[in-house]
């Protein structure tokens, strides 16, 4: 089984297809759903849970490798991963994050590789129904202007806050993905979020 994440934007998506995608029983079921029927071997209900959360991985690991070209691969890596182990998965409602574990550790895995060679130290939610229009552009605004101010921050930071604030790592667990100390990482993360915190201030 292939499972291929391509990143579609919707505009370009015929006619035919977004009806298809509409009109699919599985398209409006929750996570957990679709990953207990994954993990008993429904390709369709997996490619469903990449379609759902493939935009999201892509946005957060190219933020953690600087690279569009880079995320793409990682992704298809991760995915291919998840389907070979989702039956290993103890919570179906927690597959999101049990995805963006995966993401993150391959993007760390490429991380390290430049490293050793080159030897240097880069979504929108799905909308419920009775969130007013104005309400989703603002909120499509604010995290438009998170993804503006992370990509001001230094790598090392930035790598320090998507671990963090989106993965959930522990300190010690940001650590030892990116082979610094536990104080540097508090060094970091702090200056990270006054950043962050600062850029953010009109949106308060």
């Amino acid at each position: 089984m292939v499972v291929r994440w391509r990143p579609i934007r919707p505009h370009v998506r015929s006619i035919r297809e977004a009806v298809i995608v509409d009109l699919d029983p599985l398209s409006e079921a929750a996570d957990a759903t679709l990953a207990a029927r994954a993990a008993d071997g429904d390709v369709h209900a997996f490619e469903m849970l990449a379609r759902r959360h493939g935009p999201l991985m892509r946005v957060y690991s190219a933020k953690l490798l600087g690279s569009d070209i880079e995320s793409d691969d990682v992704v298809q890596e991760s995915f291919l991963t998840g389907w070979r182990q989702i039956a290993e998965l103890d919570s179906p409602a927690h597959v999101r994050n049990w995805l963006m574990r995966i993401v993150t550790r391959k993007a760390i895995d490429r991380i390290r590789v430049r490293r050793d060679h080159d030897d240097i130290d880069q979504v929108n939610p799905p909308a419920h129904e009775s969130r007013s229009p104005e309400k989703i552009v603002e909120t499509r605004l604010q995290l438009d202007a998170v993804w503006e101010a992370l990509d001001r921050l230094p790598a090392d930071q930035r790598r320090c806050w998507l671990l963090r604030e989106t993965a959930g790592y522990s300190y010690q667990e940001i650590s030892d993905a990116l082979e610094i100390p536990v104080s540097t990482v508090r060094g970091l993360l702090a200056r990270a979020r006054r950043f962050v915190l600062h850029e953010m201030e009109a949106w308060r």
